[in-house]
């Protein structure tokens, strides 16, 4: 039997709140001719957009570049926030050093470091769901065109 379902407000509390605190999330890309790709990466929100960096020449950082556009998956398949996003691609130094500092201190990661080229991928939210069962699915989206619904 699963549990009653959350309010809106309770379920962007929670979005905002896997925001603030997982370290790591699904990206799924396309190429430009439409094949998939499905990787996790580490992620630092700044309240506003998500910042990942993954390898130039890696599909991901090939796909995000070319077609600017994200679908991320937060949390697990029965508490997901589904995210839709628009895509910045900044060079690896165009961040200020105290930006690429805490994302290096909360990931445990430094992109800046590795010999392999990589480059920063801000992506800013576009749409937002979540959903943990059947029961939810109605009114799971919390956020259309950037803007938060509730």
């Amino acid at each position: 039997m699963s549990a009653a379902p959350r309010s809106r407000a309770q379920r962007r509390h929670d979005t905002e709140h896997r925001l603030a605190h997982d370290v790591d999330v699904w990206v799924a890309t396309a190429s430009a001719d439409g094949a998939p790709y499905l990787v996790p990466l580490s992620f630092d929100w700044d309240g506003e957009s998500m910042l990942v960096a993954t390898p130039s020449d890696s599909p991901t950082g090939r796909n995000l570049a070319t077609t600017r556009a994200v679908r991320l998956g937060l949390g697990h398949t029965r508490d997901v926030s589904m995210i839709d996003g628009d895509v910045d691609v900044l060079d690896i130094d165009a961040l200020p050093r105290e930006r690429g500092d805490r994302f290096a201190e909360r990931t445990g990661f430094d992109p800046r470091a590795p010999a392999r080229p990589y480059r920063w991928f801000r992506i800013t939210p576009r749409r937002v769901q979540a959903w943990r069962e059947e029961n939810e699915l109605r009114d799971r989206e919390l956020m259309r065109d950037g803007r938060w619904l509730v």
